[in-house]
């Protein structure tokens, strides 16, 4: 059964310091992890492990108002980072710095039409959208503006889309954000140069709440164009394929802010999770000399360089053929998917045997 996360924001400011109270409280089990097994490490040289911390951890809860679940949830969280960064100290949770987290399991909470229950408290959500199974574990989570919001993971019973036989490769740019072999192109604004002037004058005048709703608005509509952008694309293609480009070198040139504004990662991330619910074929190659090599004859005589950047379409000097350099850069992309695929099926012909001698 596939999982889906849905998120509501709470409607009731009364029940804003009742869940600050909760968030401090996971900050102190959090922290009392922390300590503990850097404390191990020091001396021993071993690291807790989750089953250990949830014997230190019983019957906390009580003390602490937490529900027994949600204390097991953040010594598991905890012991997931550790174990992915492997490391025996992790980052300190404070009051001031970390935003309010306060995990559940669905044993902890009940869910009736917009209210969800926790801990004897019952907290209103704006109901947008019904929940579409059975609530399996979700959390409550705060933003920078100091507003709450609650995710539940539900069982999710959305059946496979129909076929439709296309395929694509996507060049992610930063004229235009994301270019498909077939021509389409996904474009927006610069949101960052739209609103840099608000918020350079709300950072002279130190309006820090100001400056909060400005990145906010930002990252929000950033985020809306994502969501609206991987939704078309896997509802109108089978196979995407994606070139693997590299923000963390471009952001030391003077694209550094255009870079940022992508959010490449973001929109990679929300394409792979929606093509695995509807059952699109979803890759990532490598798209090295993409842009320089003619998808007529494979040859590289493309604009090469920083410099070159400007120069949008080109002409191969070995066929003459006109290429636009995004839609080229894409065709080339989904033509190294074919190619791994290839290999993958018929390795014997990329090593230079016989085909009937590789059937």
């Amino acid at each position: 059964m596939k999982l889906a996360t849905y998120r509501f924001r709470l409607k009731d400011s009364s029940g804003r310091n009742r869940l600050r109270k909760l968030g401090f409280a996971v900050n102190d089990i959090w922290n009392y992890s922390n300590e503990t097994t850097a404390y191990q490490w020091s001396f021993r040289r071993q690291l807790l492990s989750a089953f250990d911390l949830h014997k230190l951890t019983a019957g906390v809860g009580k003390e602490l108002g937490l529900h027994s679940q949600t204390v097991q949830a953040v010594v598991d969280e905890y012991a997931k980072c550790g174990k992915q960064f492997k490391r025996s100290k992790l980052h300190w949770r404070s009051r001031k710095r970390s935003l309010g987290w306060v995990p559940f399991k669905a044993v902890g909470v009940k869910v009736e039409a917009d209210t969800v229950t926790y801990g004897g408290h019952t907290f209103r959500f704006w109901n947008t959208r019904p929940l579409p199974g059975k609530v399996r574990c979700g959390s409550f989570c705060e933003d920078a503006q100091g507003r709450w919001y609650v995710h539940f993971v539900c069982e999710d019973p959305t059946p496979e889309r129909v076929p439709t036989g296309k395929e694509a490769g996507i060049d992610l740019g930063l004229k235009t954000l994301a270019t498909l072999s077939d021509g389409v192109e996904l474009s927006r604004e610069n949101l960052t140069r739209k609103f840099e002037v608000k918020l350079a004058s709300a950072q002279r005048a130190r309006k820090k709440k100001q400056v909060t709703r400005i990145h906010a608005k930002i990252k929000n509509k950033r985020k809306d164009w994502n969501h609206k952008a991987t939704t078309r694309l896997t509802n109108e293609y089978d196979v995407l394929v994606v070139g693997n480009v590299s923000p963390s070198k471009l952001k030391k040139t003077k694209m550094a802010k255009s870079v940022s504004d992508a959010g490449w990662a973001d929109f990679k991330t929300m394409l792979a999770y929606k093509a695995i619910r509807l059952g699109v074929v979803y890759k990532e190659v490598n798209e090295s000399f993409s842009t320089v090599t003619c998808a007529a004859c494979s040859e590289r005589s493309g604009p090469r360089g920083l410099r070159a950047l400007g120069v949008r379409t080109w002409r191969c000097s070995s066929c003459g053929t006109c290429h636009d350099r995004d839609r080229n850069a894409a065709v080339n992309i989904l033509r190294s998917a074919r190619d791994i695929v290839r290999r993958r099926e018929f390795p014997c012909l990329y090593a230079g045997e016989d085909v009937k001698a590789c059937k």
